[in-house]
This record gives structure tokens, sequence and C-alpha cells, in this order.
């Protein structure tokens, strides 16, 4: 099966949504949090069932920056995204990304080095000229913590 490739015009906006990807996972690293606000729109709904439970969401970017940042602000990570499929309607566009992510946590957090796999699916909004996460949703596959000891410890999925 052969699948048609996007139009011209769409390729720009393929490109700009890559890119706004890309500055998601780099600002969030280096905790540059004011510009990682921006790359939401301002109504984002974020779900991260398999990090916080299944009936945890956020509404509204800064409400989630206000959440996430005293977390991880002094957790070093690592985020990367993958294999990204994204199709363009207008000035909506809906995409899915492999994910991988490292944290090192201090070590009175007892996590030690976490590693985690999923997807996020999303949608995304031109904002006045700007592409902005819309949705978020991170679905896990697996994560796994090393606390330094011979074990790792699988923390999802969980059983």
């Amino acid at each position: 099966m052969s699948v048609a490739p996007p139009p011209p015009a769409a390729l720009a906006d393929i490109e700009a949504i890559r890119q706004l990807k890309a500055r998601y996972f780099r600002l969030l690293d280096q905790k540059r949090w004011a510009e990682w606000r921006e790359v939401f729109t301002d109504d984002v709904h974020i779900e991260t069932p398999d990090d916080v439970g299944p009936d945890f969401s956020i509404d509204g970017a800064q409400n989630y920056v206000d959440f996430l940042q005293p977390m991880i602000d002094h957790v070093p990570t690592v985020h990367h995204g993958h294999m990204a499929e994204i199709s363009v309607d207008g000035d909506t566009a809906s995409g899915v990304w492999s994910m991988e992510d490292h944290l090192f946590w201090p070590p009175e957090a007892g996590l030690g080095h976490m590693w985690g796999t999923g997807w996020y699916t999303e949608t995304y909004r031109r904002v006045e000229g700007q592409w902005r996460i819309a949705t978020l949703l991170l679905t896990r596959i697996r994560v796994l913590a090393n606390t330094g000891t011979a074990n790792q410890t699988v923390l999802f999925p969980r059983g």
C-alpha cells in the first residue's frame, strides 16, 4: 500500500511542527520554562496517564509549567522524539512521535536514573501564524529505574 505524499504547502507546515517539537524537547531539558510555555496554546490539554494516573489531566499552558517545573527543575533530563507522523488540515494538525527520556534524579529521590519509552500523540493549532501544541497525550511503553543496585526496577508497565 502506498501513501501519497503531502502537498508542497503542507510540507512547510510539517517542518514547522517538527521544529516546534524540537524546541519542546530542548527547552524542557534546558529548563527554560518561560520559553517552553510558548510551545503550547493557552488552553492546551495535557494527559500523562502512565506517569500520574488515568484520571489526571491538566488544562492550560501555565498550569502545566507550574505543575512540572518544581518536579524536575533540578533533575538533569534528556528527551528525544523520533519518527514523527504528522498530518496537516488547514490551521490544525495531528502527530504521533516515538519518544525516549532519561531523568537523572538526585540521590534523595531514590529513583536514580530513569529511562522511559513511549509515544506522544498530539494535536496542533496555528495561532497568530505560529504552530502550537494544543493537546498532548503521553503513553508509556516502559519505564525503568536504576537506583545503583544490581537490579533495575520496572516502574511501568505496572504489574
